[in-house]
């Protein structure tokens, strides 16, 4: 049984910096399938993709969304199994639960079927 469990969230003045992350157990995956990312949901919003970590062959690809290109970083502690979601010059519009996923790579860049999803951290920018 795949569980996924977000941390670091919390209250933070616009242009700070949080570190989210996600203590993944039970997650198998092969050099080509690894599939792990972070979706966001404001209130009164849709779940939106933030950003993913996926393989193509031996080959790992990094993806944003546009919102967040290059003020989050995503990486990997492999020997933990735990992907973290770096967030630099937050703004108030970042305000969000924001959900750990994991899923199988579809072999091309950015592709994941997402199948398991945690229970959130909330992220909340004030001006």
């Amino acid at each position: 049984q795949v569980q996924l469990v977000e941390s670091g969230g919390g209250s933070v003045q616009s242009g700070g910096s949080l570190r989210l992350s996600c203590a993944a157990s039970g997650y198998t995956y092969t050099y080509s399938t690894y599939c792990m990312g972070w979706f966001r949901q404001a209130p009164g919003k849709e779940r939106e993709w933030v950003a993913s970590i996926n393989s193509v062959g031996s080959t790992r690809y990094t993806r944003y969304t546009d919102t967040v290109r290059g003020r989050f970083t995503t990486s990997q502690d492999n020997a933990k199994n735990t992907p973290y979601l770096q967030m630099n010059s937050v703004k108030p519009e970042d305000t969000a639960m924001y959900y750990c996923a994991a899923g199988r790579s579809t072999g091309r860049a950015g592709g994941c079927e997402w199948r398991y999803w945690g229970q959130g951290t909330q992220v909340t920018v004030s001006s």
